[in-house]
């Protein structure tokens, strides 16, 4: 029965602490320091420009299958 406790009593601390240290450096590299007003703009055309081709082959795609019959 001590053995089982002494591993709660260490394991368990230690799993924290590591998963909160996981986390930290996690958020820190999702972090942009130094963004500017351009790359943000840049940034946000490149996701409308991903957005619009998604939109398009969404249509393409339905046409599609519109055509295909399982008859």
């Amino acid at each position: 029965m001590l053995p089982v406790i002494i591993i709660a009593c260490v394991a368990i601390p230690v799993l924290v602490i590591a998963f909160m240290s996981s986390r930290r450096t996690t958020e820190a590299g999702e972090r942009v320091a130094d963004e500017d007003a351009a790359a943000r703009a840049r940034n946000e055309q490149e996701f409308a420009d991903a957005e619009a081709y998604q939109e398009e082959w969404r249509k393409k795609d339905e046409e599609q299958h519109k055509t295909d019959s399982l008859y």
